[in-house]
């Protein structure tokens, strides 16, 4: 189960990053925000759970360091749109990366101690990847506001300290066991 939803929020944030949308169609600036702002709230999400459920302080802190880092992006983002008077649009892009945030959540809150650590970082890992992915495939290069494309690059380097850290967390996990 745990692969099949990893591969779902995969294949969610890889269609994000093709020329999968309405008949070839680039996403707009909207629908990028809109994106954005959904793929933060997803792992704002995930890591509250992480602070509350999390067996090790590792996991833990990881998953309040995901709150705040996000919260921290989805504010700026919040901002920038406001300022330019741009409304995030919904997309089936957004609308697939919540619903896969939600089973997601469904998912890890049946389990608990060292089951549900790794169940978190693990999605963590995948789910970063494919947001870097979406950002360098889809996001980046359809990004036509050049504010919008200067907050997606400013938070870029953020993603890949996560993905890091979560695969440091990943290794660290793996030889308790």
């Amino acid at each position: 189960m745990k692969r099949t939803l990893q591969a779902m929020m995969l294949s969610v944030l890889a269609a994000a990053a093709t020329s999968g949308w309405a008949q070839g169609a680039a996403p707009t600036d909207p629908q990028i925000a809109h994106i954005v702002v959904t793929a933060n709230q997803v792992d704002i999400n995930a890591g509250k759970l992480a602070e509350s459920s999390g067996t090790s302080k590792e996991v833990k802190d990881f998953g309040k360091q995901m709150v705040t880092d996000h919260t921290a992006v989805n504010k700026s983002a919040t901002a920038l749109v406001t300022k330019l008077k741009v409304k995030p649009e919904d997309n089936d892009t957004s609308k697939s990366l919540k619903k896969g945030g939600d089973e997601n959540i469904a998912k890890l809150k049946k389990l608990k101690g060292a089951e549900f650590d790794k169940a978190y970082v693990d999605n963590e890992v995948t789910y970063h990847e494919a947001v870097i992915d979406a950002l360098d495939k889809t996001l980046l290069p359809n990004a036509k506001n050049a504010e919008l494309k200067a907050l997606l690059e400013k938070s870029r380097p953020a993603f890949v300290a996560h993905l890091e850290h979560a695969k440091q967390i990943q290794s660290s996990l793996g030889k308790g066991k």
